[in-house]
């Protein structure tokens, strides 16, 4: 089968790396100095799992010049630009296309098929320690490397799909097609969403969560949370979470961290609305208190995410940059959470909701 992956970060940059190795039809999706150098070096890997290695040729192109017709589509990218690969993917579809959405957001493949109605879109998950250590190269960190993924409804099940599990498992990838998707997707974001939450909270990697301690302790309470969700969800999970998710940590090297914790370090878009406010949110629906994830939101609100007019002002950011602030963070809740967001002062907001952005950004040179 012909793969096309959407998104050559750590996630999607491995998949392609382990199965163009042993030989499957695969092409990745990248942009920038990342798919230069893919394309003129190959793809070089970095792992604790297979020593280094490097992939080459490797079939790479970006969004604009790609122009086969897959069979399977993984989508790999951060929550925040799904919407984004959407026309990307209707052009380059055919009938039978099935989409595979490999995100740490819970939920993404019911929010695709409503965008995608003509195709398959499944569900799914991945349990892997990996990122772009710097352009035209991955660092995987750990031995595990595990693909979860099927269809909401078993009449939708599809032959192709065994067909990507045994083409995983011949890449050297654990490749499950679950009969239990929206759990077994559930339970990876049981994972993710507390270290998430955890290490943004203390400021920490995996490390510091491995030890006895205040962290540790807080991990398992965010789990507890997230597993009393599941149960009011109807989708209870099979193993002792906190016990299944304790053991993946420690296995880990103790320098891995979160994506999300690296993307709001560096002051990029993050999946931080999708990771840990998404989940105060499922609390209020399904009636399940969530007082640690109420915790780390307020911090995170407060303190983590630095306020764009602070950051205009040093001269850290563009004002273009203040589109991010007010869509892709997910901000739209009320005037009052946007103004504080942004470290506006009511004067300043006023200008910009009536006037426009020239106005705000006439203010705000003012202050310079």
């Amino acid at each position: 089968m012909k793969y096309l992956i959407i998104g050559a970060g750590g996630t999607g940059g491995s998949i392609g790396a382990y199965m163009t190795e042993a030989g499957k039809d695969v092409t990745l999706i990248a942009r920038g100095t990342h798919l230069k150098k893919m394309q003129e070096e190959g793809l070089k890997m970095e792992t604790t799992r297979k020593g280094n290695y490097t992939v080459f040729p490797v079939q790479a192109a970006d969004m604009e010049h790609y122009d086969g017709q897959p069979d399977i589509i993984f989508v790999c990218v951060k929550g925040y630009s799904l919407e984004d690969v959407i026309p990307f993917i209707r052009r380059v579809a055919k009938e039978t296309t099935i989409v595979i959405p490999i995100l740490n957001i819970y939920g993404t493949g019911s929010r695709l098929q409503e965008e995608l109605p003509g195709l398959l879109v499944t569900d799914g998950c991945i349990y892997i320690a990996a990122e772009i250590k710097e352009p035209g190269t991955i660092w995987q960190n750990g031995d595990i490397f595990r693909i979860v993924y099927g269809v909401r409804e078993k009449e939708e099940l599809r032959p192709e799909l065994l067909e990507v599990a045994k083409d995983l498992k011949e890449s050297g990838i654990e490749g499950i097609l679950s009969d239990n998707i929206r759990r077994d997707a559930l339970q990876k974001f049981a994972y993710v969403s507390p270290m998430a939450a955890c290490g943004l909270y203390y400021h920490v990697s995996a490390g510091e969560v491995q030890k006895t301690g205040e962290p540790r302790d807080t991990f398992v309470k965010l789990m507890k949370e997230v597993d009393a969700l599941a149960v009011a969800m109807g989708v209870p999970f099979l193993v002792d979470i906190v016990t299944t998710n304790l053991q993946i940590l420690d296995s880990l090297n103790s320098t891995a961290s979160t994506s999300m914790q690296r993307d709001i370090y560096a002051g990029k878009p993050s999946e931080i609305d999708g990771l840990i406010y998404e989940v105060v949110r499922m609390g209020k629906k399904y009636g399940v208190p969530t007082p640690v994830y109420e915790m780390v939101e307020k911090k995170a609100r407060e303190d983590t995410e630095k306020k764009f007019k602070e950051k205009y002002l040093a001269g850290e950011i563009e004002f273009e940059a203040i589109d991010d602030y007010s869509q892709e963070w997910g901000f739209s809740e009320t005037p009052e959470t946007l103004r504080e967001y942004l470290g506006l002062n009511e004067e300043e907001e006023d200008a910009w909701i009536s006037v426009g952005d020239e106005a705000l950004k006439q203010l705000l040179d003012g202050q310079k």
